[in-house]
């Protein structure tokens, strides 16, 4: 818990701005909030916080940690990786569930507002845009993604190291509306935990 990650935003030099994401002190709330830099861009002000998204996290463990920035068809979108909310086998099932903000892969776009009355939009494309499911998720089934990163040529490829319950740990490669798994699986195989190895929901 604490400091999870921190992106700058790919026009910094400019905006100042850079995103947080940390455990909230008070509940262990998972918290995307935006800060601005001062003095040249040298240190970031305290004060100038605002909350851009914050996602209730019931346990301690599992929180995710990472958030980074993508340019999408000339938007920059910010990603973030959030573990399923702790616990063992994800008791709540909540990597599975797409009504639910943990054990997933978000994608938004930060408001530049300097006191926006809107913190985010959803870009369009995202999977669950107009149907069933919450706006924000990019990508589902995963247990704790702790690291990932963009591949530097190509398609930028997101590729994701997700920590496993117990045998397996996985590497995967991120993609808009993809289903990782967890906790039905985990790698490659059934997880032996849930529903007695079977591979059913």
């Amino acid at each position: 818990q604490g400091l999870l990650g921190l992106a700058f935003h790919p026009n910094f030099a400019n905006n100042h701005y850079f995103f947080v994401f940390y455990n909230r002190q008070t509940d262990g709330a998972l918290t995307i909030s935006r800060f601005e830099a001062i003095n040249n861009n040298s240190v970031g002000d305290p004060n100038s916080e605002v909350p851009i998204l914050t996602i209730p996290h019931p346990l301690t463990n599992h929180n995710g940690g990472m958030i980074e920035f993508r340019n999408d068809a000339g938007t920059d979108n910010l990603y973030i990786g959030t573990g399923d909310g702790g616990g063992g086998n994800d008791p709540d099932n909540r990597a599975q569930n797409i009504n639910d903000l943990l054990g997933k892969f978000l994608r938004i776009s930060p408001s530049l507002d300097p006191s926006p009355a809107i913190p985010y939009t959803v870009p369009a494309d995202n999977p669950y845009v107009g149907v069933a499911g919450a706006d924000e998720i990019y990508a589902i089934g995963v247990r704790n993604p702790f690291r990932w990163s963009f591949d530097r040529g190509g398609t930028r490829q997101l590729w994701a190291g997700d920590v496993g319950q117990g045998s397996r740990e996985e590497v995967d490669i991120i993609t808009a509306g993809g289903n990782y798994g967890w906790r039905i699986m985990e790698g490659n195989i059934c997880n032996p935990a849930f529903n007695g190895g079977i591979c059913t929901p």
